[in-house]
């Protein structure tokens, strides 16, 4: 399979495979990460994912030519019942973090799968390019959206109106990527953020996510709506009484996301 998923303790691990094909992504795969993500949600044992990819490269974009069809029908990426959009745009999103590790080409379909995860290592080969203005339609999983708030307006437009290339230290500097490592080593740090991420309250970390994800798609208000309404549940929990006793007793919190 070219979407592969392993769970690693609290860790989902979500493994794109196809690098006799440089990771290029088929209608296939995408509803395969789709449902890989919708096990993350389903999952009460999974607390963060990492998704990396097999191969020199990360992706080198999409099978344009079984694309084109799917992307001029008006519906460019029909989510089917029990998948979750990989690109956040329609419908249930993941209600976990994801960490996502790139190394080499990382272009097109991976640069906007990239803009909705929350924490991103690169490796320092790393090039991200969006080529769609040179093979005749525009970026529309999510960058025209995302990118500008990430990177800044005139970085985002030039980047995106021309196709051309940018690297990891330039992604860093500008605040779209947390980390750049030397190449091979991009895994294991992604997994260590991971780790980090595991350790937390499950229910505090997820209404932190839902509180985010509402104000991006919603707008500010909505986000304060969905902050204090998700802190009700939370504050009754298990994990916030625990909470208070690691506090007063001055040990660390052993949350179970209950």
């Amino acid at each position: 399979e070219h979407i592969q998923t392993a769970r690693d303790g609290h860790v989902l691990v979500i493994k794109i495979n196809r690098p006799e094909k440089l990771n290029a992504l088929s209608p296939e795969m995408f509803h395969a990460l789709g449902r890989a993500l919708a096990g993350l949600n389903r999952d009460a044992e999974a607390r963060v994912a990492v998704v990396h990819a097999e191969g020199r490269h990360f992706t080198s974009g999409v099978e344009l030519d079984r694309w084109a069809p799917i992307l001029g029908s008006g519906v460019p990426f029909p989510v089917e019942a029990g998948e979750v959009d990989p690109y956040g745009l329609t419908g249930e999103r993941h209600a976990k973090p994801l960490v996502i590790a790139v190394q080499g080409y990382c272009f097109t379909w991976g640069l906007e799968f990239l803009l909705n995860c929350e924490i991103r290592v690169a490796a320092r080969d790393t090039q991200f390019r969006m080529l769609e203005v040179l093979r005749g339609l525009y970026q529309c999983a999510g960058a025209p959206l995302r990118l500008p708030r990430e990177i800044g307006w005139g970085n985002a437009q030039r980047l995106m109106l021309t196709g051309a290339a940018w690297g990891a230290e330039e992604a860093l500097r500008w605040g779209m990527l947390q980390d750049v490592v030397e190449p091979g080593d991009q895994f294991g740090r992604a997994m260590e953020y991971a780790r980090s991420v595991a350790e937390c309250a499950p229910l505090g970390v997820q209404g932190l996510l839902r509180c985010a994800h509402a104000a991006e798609a919603e707008g500010f208000g909505a986000g304060v709506r969905q902050m204090f309404a998700g802190l009700v549940p939370v504050m009754r929990s298990e994990d916030a009484a625990e909470g208070g006793r690691s506090f007063r007793e001055r040990r660390k919190a052993v949350c179970r996301g209950r």
